[in-house]
């Protein structure tokens, strides 16, 4: 998927994201957050959305978070403020591909919902790794493609119509499950139906 098309996609949808796709996430967006607060330290949320986990984040963790859509940022901007996230150091817009942090700058990245519309996954998980301190983690959850069944011929009917979506049916897991710097410590389906993942990755420790 093209940056252009994540873009006015994310235009269209931030209106009305949070009652939309937000409460069709919502369970694996709480499983993500319930397991960084038990890790605690920093946290970079990339994809961060119109901000729909920022006020779930344990209060003495440090959050910062990115987007590329400026649409989704403002009303995650409002979240902070209405709410008054005092543990939200910074809400920046940037691309996933370009991350302007320095090498091991994070305890945890989180990325819900998004690693299957940015493009160039591959590079975004290495950003994210990069910025991930050794021995932190990595938390995603996300939709990836079944390899056989009825949904699997499903999720490639409605490929073709990704860019209108801004979702990615078929999305294979290996396409974040490459770099070689991360190790899958947990991988299990999210209920109640089990399409979308939970998934984290482990940074190696320093040498």
């Amino acid at each position: 998927m093209d940056l252009n098309a994540v873009k006015s996609s994310y235009a269209r949808w931030a209106p009305v994201y949070d009652k939309t796709f937000g409460a069709i996430t919502e369970g694996g967006r709480k499983r993500a957050v319930a397991h960084v607060n038990t890790r605690g330290g920093s946290v970079l949320e990339v994809g961060v959305g119109t901000g729909l986990s920022l006020e779930h984040y344990d209060p003495a963790m440090t959050i910062a978070g990115i987007d590329f859509s400026e649409e989704m940022l403002a009303k995650a901007r409002q979240k902070v403020e209405r709410r008054g996230l005092k543990n939200v150091s910074s809400l920046r817009q940037m691309d996933a591909r370009n991350l302007d942090f320095p090498d091991d700058s994070f305890d945890t990245v989180v990325a819900m919902h998004i690693v299957s519309v940015v493009p160039e996954p591959e590079r975004v998980m290495a950003e994210m790794a990069r910025v991930c301190k050794p021995g932190g983690q990595i938390v995603i959850t996300n939709h990836f493609a079944r390899e056989k069944g009825v949904m699997a011929v499903i999720e490639r009917l409605m490929a073709p119509f990704e860019k209108a979506l801004g979702w990615h049916s078929d999305f294979p897991l290996t396409r974040v499950t490459g770099e070689p710097s991360l190790q899958i410590v947990t991988k299990r389906p999210i209920p109640p139906l089990g399409m979308m993942t939970f998934l984290v990755l482990e940074k190696a420790p320093a040498a």
